[in-house]
């Protein structure tokens, strides 16, 4: 004669797991809802003119991380100066931060060569990267509303019809 084991409870262990990941992304959504303020950096642009974050302050302005080693970056570089052309008159500023480890003659001459329309920052020692929550990957982009906060970060090129729809609202807002 055998004995049975009364049958386990299988569905018990996944809805642990599921309201563990509901729970999670709930936590997550929340922080993203809520504003994050811009740090307070001041850019050095490639002509050594130093431009603080407190002075953009008033204007909707992106601050894009890149390299010209970054495959992603050269290939979104043109619709960023087209993003870029297309709001400048409408008050937004742009601020493109070349890595620490990318060669300040490699960035000017890059500049220079694709005749960028907005501010190319250096970031020789890291600190602005550092600043806004230790950026590594590029190239990652910020996008920052009129009171200094933090409404949109890109990783990689961002979806551009999506970012102007965002950029318009922002704009008028």
């Amino acid at each position: 004669m055998s004995t049975q084991t009364p049958p386990r409870t299988s569905w018990l262990k996944p809805a642990l797991i599921g309201a563990a990941v509901v729970a999670i992304a709930a936590i997550g959504y929340s922080s993203l809802a809520r504003s994050t303020p811009a740090p307070d950096v001041t850019f050095i642009d490639i002509k050594g003119q130093k431009i603080s974050s407190q002075s953009l302050r008033g204007k909707v302005f992106m601050v894009n991380f890149w390299a010209t080693s970054c495959a992603t970056c050269v290939k979104e570089m043109p619709q960023m100066v087209d993003t870029y052309n297309k709001f400048k008159g409408q008050g937004m500023e742009f601020v493109a931060v070349a890595m620490k480890y990318d060669a300040p003659n490699y960035v000017l001459n890059y500049a220079e060569t694709n005749r960028l329309p907005f501010t190319v920052a250096l970031d020789s020692g890291g600190d602005i990267a550092r600043a806004f929550g230790d950026v590594t990957l590029t190239p990652t982009t910020f996008l920052i509303d009129k009171d200094g906060k933090i409404i949109k970060r890109y990783v990689g090129e961002p979806d551009f019809p999506a970012l102007h729809k965002l950029l318009e609202k922002t704009i008028a807002g």
